[in-house]
């Protein structure tokens, strides 16, 4: 995550950048009690959530030190009696920060998640971040939550996932305006890589990511980034899709190539998979909404071999009236190699030229990009 306005480290970026080197964290809570232990962990509530390390509470404070190469965003979290207490639960007392070069310090009472950090530029950019961009969204989700919590009546959560969207959209403009004002800051980095996602929308981020400062690009975190925007090859966003022959459900060759001329929505699922059959009704609103517009869908099949009939009687439970072919070898589908599937349900929409215009749009994101496009 990340912070906003330095504007010494916009003039002297190297004050951000010099971070490979030695840390030193304490945590001081003075009313705090005895047994306690903290822990340091790394993605923190995620699957790949993990520990990094752990100190007992000695003279009335915790202490860490390390190694590392770039700042690090963790979670700090004291367990106040409870041996071993690392899952993640809204009552936790826990802190964000980053481990950065230099000396880090935590005040507080008996807790940690009401404490102050102290540290270096990272933590300094970090905390303004938090005030000025997550703050709205903070608020909001608070209110939300307590909403429900006193009148948990399920007509109501249309309107409050409204209120969530909304929010969403005024935070990630907020994201951008940050980056905008803060190009030498590490935080600005963290924020550009978690916007873009996992599917990077190249045209728009890339020129966000050229206003970022040299040193920043050059950290090992913005070098990594680079490879990732500028080694997406043929499945970047405006290059041409690849071509491909599969055949259909009586055999018959089909291209993508076929289809030039309309836009199509370029679908990998399969039978088996639960995700893609929940996902099928939404696919098969957006076909008939936009069929009469020069919009289409190829499905891909990734079902295996000696699977045909489950394929056939898929295609036919869920009603799926377009093109579909498949090559019946699972994961090996040709097709879902050369366009680097490793999950399903995932698409591509390719425009009538035949470029990448969009990825695993689904739901109402899929109606709302074609809205746009078709109108």
């Amino acid at each position: 995550m990340k912070r906003i306005f330095l504007i010494a480290a916009m003039l002297t970026p190297g004050l951000v950048f010099s971070q490979s080197g030695g840390y030193s964290l304490t945590i001081k809570l003075n009313k705090a009690k005895t047994p306690a232990k903290a822990y340091i962990i790394k993605s923190w509530g995620w699957t790949n959530q993990r520990v990094l390390d752990s100190a007992v509470f000695h003279n009335g404070s915790f202490r860490f030190s390390g190694q590392l190469d770039e700042p690090s965003l963790v979670h700090v979290l004291i367990d106040h009696g409870r041996q071993g207490s690392t899952t993640w639960e809204k009552t936790a007392d826990a802190i964000d920060l980053y481990l950065e070069k230099g000396n880090i310090t935590v005040t507080g009472a008996n807790t940690i998640k009401d404490a102050t950090v102290k540290g270096g530029p990272v933590n300094s950019d970090y905390r303004r971040y938090k005030q000025t961009v997550l703050a709205h969204m903070e608020r909001t989700v608070r209110t939300i939550d307590s909403a429900y919590r006193a009148a948990p009546d399920p007509k109501r959560m249309d309107s409050l996932i409204q209120q969530f969207q909304m929010a969403s959209a005024v935070t990630d403009s907020l994201k951008y305006v940050f980056i905008r004002q803060n190009p030498a800051s590490y935080i600005s980095l963290a924020t550009l890589i978690e916007v873009a996602g996992k599917d990077v929308d190249v045209p728009v981020i890339e020129p966000v990511f050229k206003t970022l400062s040299p040193a920043l690009r050059s950290t090992p975190a913005g070098k990594k980034f680079a490879e990732e925007l500028y080694g997406q090859g043929l499945l970047s966003y405006g290059a041409p899709a690849p071509d491909f022959t599969q055949n259909d459900v009586n055999g018959k060759p089909v291209k993508l190539s076929d289809f030039r001329g309309k836009y199509v929505l370029l679908d990998f699922w399969a039978s088996w998979c639960g995700p893609c059959r929940a996902e099928n009704p939404n696919l098969v609103e957006a076909y008939h909404a936009f069929a009469d517009k020069n919009f289409t869908i190829l499905g891909v099949s990734l079902d295996q071999p000696g699977k045909k009939a489950a394929w056939l009687e898929a295609i036919e439970k869920d009603g799926l009236p377009w093109t579909q072919v498949s090559d019946l070898q699972g994961w090996n589908n040709a097709a879902s190699r050369l366009y680097m599937v490793r999950a399903i349900p995932q698409n591509f929409l390719i425009g009538p030229d035949g470029k990448i215009l969009g990825k695993n749009l689904r739901g109402k994101a899929l109606q709302d990009k074609l809205k746009v496009l078709l109108k």
